[in-house]
C-alpha cells in the first residue's frame, strides 16, 4: 500500500475518502468498517518499516478515523416518547468512530434511526482526527512489543501518538463548547475517548472488549464470581437461556454443551478487575464484572464499561444496615443515595441528583419477589426500599460517631455502601440505565460487626439467592423494548442523537 504512495511528501497519507450520503444503515455502517480498516493497516505497514528501518527517514505518517455526519435542515416532528435516534435542532452534526466492526449492531441501530426520523442521508467518509499508532494496534496487540529504542527516533517523529488534549467527557459532561462553524456532537463519546477505554479495559479485566456483553452486573467479592461461574458452566452445559459460551479472565472460552471443556491458558495471576461473560447472540449475554473496594475503583471500571453503550448495569454487593429492624441477609433496594465518594464531584455536582428509574426499580423488585417466593406485604419482610449512601473511607466506624450518625439519619439512609452511589452515578453521567440491590451483610450501629465465621456462613447461604436475583433482573430488562429502557430521565434537552 505504500509503495504506490509519494514519499516525497511531508506526511505520508493514504488516498482521502470522502463523504458520501446513505439511505441505507447497513451500507454505511459498512462503509465506517471499510475506512477504518484500510486506515489501520496502512499505519501498521507502516510502522512495520519502521521497526525494521526501512521507512524513509522523517517520513511522518497519518490516517485518520473515519467519521458519520448528518446534516438537517428543519425542526422534525419525532415520536416524543423516544429518548434517541434524532437531533434536537437544524444543523451540522459529526462524530468520529473507531473498530466499527465491534460496534456494527450499535451503529446500524443509531444510523438507521437517523435516516428514518429525519429522512434524510448520513454522510460517512474520513475525519481530519488522526488514529494513533497505538489506537491502530487490536486484540491486545501492542506497540511496546515490537518497539526498540535501537531504531533511532521516537515514535512521535513518525506516528500520531494518544493525545489527551482531544481524549476527554466534555461531552456526556455537558460541557463541550465547540468552535465557530465546528459541527454539533452525534454520539457521546469521540472515537479517541473509546479507544482509551477499549484498551483499558483489556488492561483492567484481561478479556477482549469483543466479548463483554450489554448487560453488566458489578460485584466486590470473589464469592459472587464463583457462583455465577458455576451457574454459568451449569446453563452451558443444559443448553439452557440461548446462552453460547464463558469467557473468563485470558480469553478463556467454556462453549455450550454437556462435555465442553475450556479453551485457552489459564492466567499465572488474575487482572485488577477480572470479567466473566455470559455470552449470547448480538451481545445480549450478562458480564459479571469483580470491581474490588472502593468508589475508586467503582469509577474506573464504569468509565471504560461506558464506552461499550450497555443497555444496563446493576451493582451488586453487601452494605450495612442502618435500621434495627433490618436483619441480616435482608435486601436493599436502592432509589436514592448520598453521594460521599467525592470521586465524582468534578465531573457530577452533588446538586445533581440521581434518580431511581423505574423500569430497573421494577425488574429487581420483582426479580426478589420470583426467586424469594415472596410478594406484596410479606416481600417487605426482607427487603426495603430507600436510600442507600456512600463513602470513601471503610473504616468509618472508628470516627466519633455523632456527625456521620447525624448525617446518615438526616439523608434518611438505610444502608451504607463505597460503590453504589458512584455506580449509579456514572451510570447517569453515561446515560447508562443503572440500579443497586445490596444484601446487608451487618449491622455496625448495632453492635453486629461481621465476625469471620457468620460471614462465611452468611456468604454460603446468600450469595446464591442474591446473584440469581440480579440475573433474572437482568434477563427481563433485556426482554424489554430497547427504547423504553432507555429511559428519557437519562437524557436532557440538549443531547446527542446517539444513545
Amino acid at each position: 500500500m505504500l509503495d504506490s504512495l509519494n514519499s516525497d511528501s511531508p506526511v505520508l497519507l493514504p488516498p482521502m475518502m470522502a463523504f458520501t450520503g446513505y439511505m441505507d444503515a447497513r451500507a454505511a455502517t459498512q462503509r465506517l468498517v471499510d475506512i477504518y480498516a484500510r486506515n489501520t493497516a496502512f499505519i501498521r505497514e507502516a510502522f512495520s518499516r519502521y521497526a525494521n528501518g526501512t521507512l524513509v527517514p522523517m517520513q511522518r505518517v497519518r490516517a485518520c478515523y473515519p467519521a458519520i455526519r448528518i446534516r438537517v435542515d428543519t425542526y422534525q416532528e419525532v415520536d416524543s416518547r423516544l429518548s434517541y435516534g434524532h437531533v434536537v435542532e437544524p444543523g451540522i452534526y459529526l462524530t468520529t468512530v473507531t473498530q466499527p466492526a465491534l460496534y456494527f449492531d450499535y451503529l446500524l441501530e443509531q444510523i438507521g434511526l437517523l435516516i428514518k426520523n429525519h429522512g434524510v442521508p448520513v454522510e460517512i467518509g474520513e475525519s481530519d482526527m488522526p488514529i494513533p499508532l497505538h489506537f491502530s494496534f487490536a486484540d491486545g496487540d501492542y506497540v511496546e512489543g515490537v518497539y526498540s529504542d535501537a531504531v533511532g527516533k521516537t515514535l512521535r517523529d513518525y506516528f500520531d501518538v494518544p493525545d489527551l488534549a482531544v481524549t476527554d467527557d466534555a461531552i456526556v459532561n455537558g460541557t463541550w463548547q465547540g468552535l465557530a462553524g465546528e459541527a454539533q456532537p452525534l454520539a457521546p463519546f469521540t472515537a479517541p475517548r473509546v479507544d482509551y477505554s477499549l484498551h483499558r479495559l483489556q488492561h483492567y479485566t484481561a478479556t477482549a472488549p469483543k466479548h463483554f456483553q450489554n448487560f453488566v452486573l458489578f460485584t466486590n467479592y470473589q464469592f459472587y464470581v464463583e457462583e455465577f461461574c458455576q451457574w454459568a458452566k451449569d446453563t452451558l452445559a443444559r443448553g439452557e437461556g440461548g446462552y453460547t459460551a464463558l469467557v473468563e479472565p485470558g480469553n478463556i472460552i467454556t462453549y455450550a454443551g454437556p462435555d465442553a471443556v475450556p479453551q485457552g491458558t489459564p492466567m499465572a495471576r488474575n487482572p485488577q478487575m477480572p470479567s466473566y461473560h455470559l455470552v449470547r447472540d448480538q451481545h445480549m449475554g450478562i458480564t459479571l464484572i469483580n470491581i474490588g473496594v472502593g468508589p475508586s475503583n467503582a469509577k474506573t471500571i464504569t468509565d471504560h464499561v461506558a464506552v461499550l453503550r450497555p443497555s444496563a448495569w446493576l451493582m451488586l454487593g453487601h452494605c450495612a444496615g442502618l435500621r434495627t429492624t433490618q436483619r441480616l441477609g435482608d435486601y436493599v433496594l436502592a432509589h436514592g443515595y448520598v453521594r460521599q465518594d467525592h470521586v465524582l464531584d468534578d465531573d457530577l455536582p452533588l446538586w445533581v441528583p440521581v434518580p431511581p428509574l423505574a423500569e430497573v426499580q421494577i425488574a429487581l423488585e420483582d426479580a426478589v419477589a420470583e426467586v424469594s417466593g415472596l410478594s406484596g406485604w410479606d416481600l417487605k419482610k426482607i427487603m426495603r426500599t430507600g436510600t442507600v449512601a456512600s463513602i470513601d473511607n471503610r473504616n468509618w466506624e472508628l470516627r466519633d460517631h455523632h456527625e456521620p450518625v447525624q448525617r446518615l439519619s438526616q439523608s434518611r439512609a438505610i444502608a451504607l455502601d463505597m460503590e453504589s452511589a458512584t455506580i449509579a452515578a456514572n451510570g447517569f453521567r453515561f446515560r447508562v440505565p443503572y440500579g443497586t440491590l445490596l444484601c446487608v451483610s451487618d449491622k455496625p450501629l448495632h453492635g453486629e460487626l461481621k465476625l469471620p465465621g457468620m460471614a462465611s456462613d452468611f456468604y454460603r447461604t446468600q450469595v446464591g439467592q442474591h446473584l440469581q436475583i440480579g440475573i433474572h433482573a437482568l434477563e427481563s430488562l433485556r426482554d424489554m423494548p430497547r427504547e423504553r429502557l432507555h429511559s428519557r430521565k437519562l437524557r436532557s434537552f440538549i443531547e446527542t442523537a446517539f444513545k
